[in-house]
């Protein structure tokens, strides 16, 4: 039962982390003008860090928040929100143990490589279903 609870507490933050992403994004790219830029996904992607930032401080150095709370925002709601937050924030750790050479694997390999899978995963899809 303790596994349904805490599945249910995440599923809880990503449903509403999911709707102030989609709220947050779609508000700042209306308001910026721009059809060409994504600057709603950078909002999105700039705040969740800072959000992430300010959360894993306060559980590092505060005890402030409790196991259900930490999967409630950081995994459920910042997870929905955007997962570059948690990218940054392992990379960040990753950084802070001096771990140089997987800090720069990590975000190369989830930017470069990612964007390459977005662009097979097109080309699949373009030949799959002609």
């Amino acid at each position: 039962m303790e596994t349904v609870l805490k599945l249910c507490i995440i599923g809880a933050g990503g449903f509403i982390g999911a709707i102030f992403r989609y709220l947050l994004s779609g508000w700042v790219q209306y308001r910026s003008g721009s059809i060409v830029f994504p600057f709603g996904t950078m909002s999105v992607n700039l705040v969740g860090c800072l959000a992430i930032g300010l959360l894993t401080f306060l559980v590092e150095n505060r005890s402030l928040l409790s196991a259900e709370m930490r999967g409630f925002l950081l995994i459920g709601l910042l997870g929905a929100f955007t997962t570059f937050s948690t990218f940054g924030n392992e990379t960040l750790v990753l950084i802070r143990g001096n771990r140089m050479d997987l800090a720069v694997l990590n975000a190369g390999v989830q930017v470069v490589v990612g964007v390459g899978m977005v662009w097979l995963g097109r080309l699949l899809a373009g030949i799959i279903w002609r």
